[in-house]
């Protein structure tokens, strides 16, 4: 799944490979063009030499088609659409190639894999496929119409029918199509293994740099935690007591209560920066994810607060595991539910995805249409005690981001401001070979 900041860094990107293709492609141009010059002969007669100029015609129009793609990749609008004219274009440069050289007996038809190869680093399993598909099209009429002489390659003497016959003919147009189908399968996937290597390294990245910040005030922070605790607990005590001897009234009663409700209320911060400090995993177990989330769901659409303006959607891969406490998935799933639900206005929808590729590692993504997050901020919304609400108390993420580092797990986030915010969790699949105990 996509998040709208996914979608952002991938246009980035995506501008980054397109710039360097459209070099690539200039300077290929310029070599066929010296290579043509080297091995042509100086008097420009006769077949042969026929198909050295058209080699340059091509080369020439390689070399403007460059230059109005990089017109169009600096408006940095419909990148994807560039892409796609790109490849598509390339394979049709590539076919002229094969022609003028020989058809069947060109040396050149390797360029439609290397078409296919970077169809799939622009434009994944679906680009490699659909040049892969339009390469195969265009190599089988080619050979086609050289056998029935509907055209003649500028560089061939002879005839193709009166030197191969046709099943020799059939058996290369099958080998070279199945090669450029087993090309884009094969580009496909690693492609896609690519974008979720450099997605899971910057993922660990940044969580590394948070764990290494959050280690340096853990100590100090449970310290702080202990001390507070006694006397905190002794002045709710005292002032029960105080309440059940006075027995106060008015406004006496009044502020009592105020100091009973905000004690408590310190208890409960006390008790969430113990927990930022040592979690534990004493209580972890086996746990359904799907069925967890599934819980975690309910619970929130039978809140009155959001059921009537947050719809919430599930993309939900069944029999997925992770050993942990029941308790601290809950805090996750519910803490990061109702901070995608309060940074909604209105209605908005929230969707929740549990996947695991190749059943490796879990992925927990859960994408929001709220505001978003400022850039400013961003950088430590998983810091202690940082909140941008006004009765919050920049405690909730922190856990969250300790609980998950606990269990060996790992969490980032990407956020347009305005468009909305996807939380990525990566936890290990225990029932993979891979996983640590």
């Amino acid at each position: 799944m996509d998040s709208p900041d996914f979608l952002f860094r991938r246009t980035r990107e995506l501008y980054i490979q397109i710039k360097w293709l459209v070099l690539a492609r200039a300077v290929f141009a310029l070599v066929l063009i010296f290579s043509t010059l080297f091995f042509s002969d100086t008097d420009l007669t006769g077949q042969r030499d026929q198909s050295f100029l058209s080699l340059y015609k091509i080369s020439g129009t390689i070399l403007g088609l460059s230059l109005i793609y990089f017109a169009w990749l600096c408006q940095k609008k419909y990148l994807h659409i560039l892409a796609y004219t790109q490849v598509v274009i390339d394979t049709f440069i590539v076919t002229a190639i094969v022609f003028v050289t020989g058809c069947y007996h060109s040396i050149f038809t390797f360029l439609y894999l290397l078409v296919i190869i970077y169809a799939a680093m622009l434009l994944f399993a679906q680009g490699s496929f659909s040049v892969a598909l339009a390469s195969s099209f265009q190599y089988g009429f080619l050979i086609q119409f050289e056998y029935l002489k509907i055209i003649t390659p500028l560089s061939e003497n002879q005839a193709l029918a009166l030197v191969v016959d046709q099943q020799q003919i059939l058996y290369r147009v099958v080998i070279t199509i199945s090669a450029f189908f087993a090309t884009a399968a094969l580009s496909g996937i690693l492609s896609l293994q690519l974008k979720t290597a450099k997605k899971d390294l910057k993922i660990a990245q940044e969580h590394l740099k948070r764990v290494e910040k959050m280690a340096a005030v853990d100590e100090i922070v449970s310290g702080i935690a202990h001390e507070i605790k006694n006397p905190l607990a002794s002045l709710s005590g005292s002032i029960q007591m105080l309440r059940e001897d006075m027995t106060p009234t008015g406004e006496n009663d009044k502020l009592m209560q105020i100091i009973l409700r905000e004690t408590d209320r310190l208890r409960q911060i006390v008790t969430d920066i113990r927990l930022i400090s040592k979690p534990g995993r004493t209580n972890a177990e086996l746990i359904d994810f799907s069925k967890a989330i599934d819980d975690v769901k309910t619970l929130f659409d039978n809140t009155p607060d959001w059921h009537d303006r947050i719809n919430i959607v599930t993309r939900l891969e069944r029999d997925l595991y992770v050993f942990m406490d029941t308790v601290h998935l809950q805090q996750i799933l519910w803490n990061l539910i109702k901070n995608a639900a309060e940074s909604i206005e209105g209605k908005g929808k929230i969707t929740i995805s549990l996947y695991s590729p190749r059943h490796k590692r879990i992925y927990l993504t859960i994408q929001d249409t709220g505001l978003g997050i400022d850039k400013k901020k961003a950088p430590h919304i998983f810091d202690p005690f940082f909140t941008t609400k006004s009765d919050g108390t920049g405690l909730g993420l922190s856990i969250i981001h300790r609980i998950v580092d606990t269990y060996d797990g790992m969490i980032d986030f990407e956020s347009i401001p305005g468009k909305g915010t996807v939380f990525t969790l990566i936890f290990q699949n225990p029932h993979s070979s891979s996983s640590m105990p």
